[in-house]
């Protein structure tokens, strides 16, 4: 997917729509179309100080109460100085938070540089909080998947294959056993801060489907909306797999086995179809033990340490005897 540039305008659209910082521009609006280029956030305490080394200045900036205490109160010609050095710098904007409206000065001075002063009632941790939350969505690294997203078991299982192997279908038994549809045939996957895979289907497909010999059907409508879900974490690939009499298939799953997605490790598994076998029941099975194994569980080493133990108690009886 094409790289996406992300203006102050573009967050205080997110704002309008999700209500959660109630942002006032009062200053620097001609500089709405400011590009913002980083999910982090900084503090300009040091800066404030008159300390410039280490100023990142290109990221949003924002203002707490000390710092808006600091330019409030500011009458000595070096305070003076460090406010008017920090306002040279090609910021993209800066935050104000509790209600606090800077002095006239620098509401010039923005105007001036075109860098908006965006005033929120929200306290400076909420704030920071909540933006980088905002912003890590926003730049998250991204990409569209052919397959089908389900929740199964609370678990994000993603299916994969070849076209035509019965993904859809699968997907339908699943919902029809009350497990839950996020999206079929084109998922968007997301990174979340470098470790979670976040899937969620396009604006155009939402919860339809597309089910060979029937077509399109609306998820939502047919099985009510507690059959569906609007994102979920991926916790399990499962790949369907037309069965292949001379591939080796896993029969003990020692071997713990990851696919790659986007730098993300995810656990993966291989099944086999063929007439008669009950994938949904299956894939139901593994999620079960994706939940086990989450917990510390894993059956398949249980077993084989039992298995081991076993034998050498045998071999020590024949020893003994």
């Amino acid at each position: 997917m094409s790289e996406k540039v992300f203006r102050v305008l573009d967050l205080l659209k997110i704002d309008t729509d999700e209500k959660s910082l109630g942002l006032q521009c009062v200053a620097g609006k001609n500089g709405l179309d400011n590009i913002i280029e980083s999910k982090n956030i900084n503090r300009p305490g040091l800066a404030l100080g008159g300390y410039f080394d280490c100023f990142a200045h290109t990221r949003v900036q924002v203002f707490g109460v000390g710092e808006a205490t600091f330019v409030k109160n500011s009458k000595y010609e070096d305070e003076i100085k460090s406010i008017k050095q920090i306002m040279k710098y090609k910021i993209p904007c800066i935050f104000f938070s509790n209600n606090n409206m800077p002095p006239d000065f620098f509401l010039g001075l923005a105007n001036e540089r075109k860098i908006p002063i965006l005033i929120s009632e929200k306290s400076s941790d909420y704030l920071v909080s909540r933006l980088f939350q905002i912003l890590t969505d926003v730049f998250a690294n991204r990409k569209r998947f052919h397959g089908v997203l389900v929740e199964v078991f609370g678990i994000g299982i993603l299916l994969k294959g070849q076209s035509g192997i019965g993904k859809s279908e699968v997907a339908l038994e699943l919902i029809e056993r009350g497990h839950r549809l996020v999206a079929d045939d084109s998922i968007d996957l997301k990174v979340i801060q470098g470790r979670t895979i976040l899937g969620e289907g396009t604006s155009i497909i939402g919860h339809h489907m597309e089910i060979q010999g029937i077509g399109i059907i609306d998820v939502k409508r047919l099985f009510g909306v507690g059959a569906i879900r609007d994102k979920k974490n991926i916790q399990l690939v499962i790949e369907l797999d037309k069965y292949d009499s001379d591939k080796e298939y896993d029969r003990i799953g020692l071997e713990e086995k990851y696919i790659d997605i986007m730098d993300v490790e995810i656990p993966y598994l291989l099944i086999p179809v063929m007439p008669g076998r009950n994938i949904p029941i299956i894939i139901e099975t593994a999620a079960m033990n994706q939940r086990l194994k989450m917990m510390g569980i894993n059956a398949a080493r249980e077993f084989n340490k039992n298995l081991i133990r076993h034998l050498e108690t045998e071999e020590i009886k024949k020893n003994f005897i």
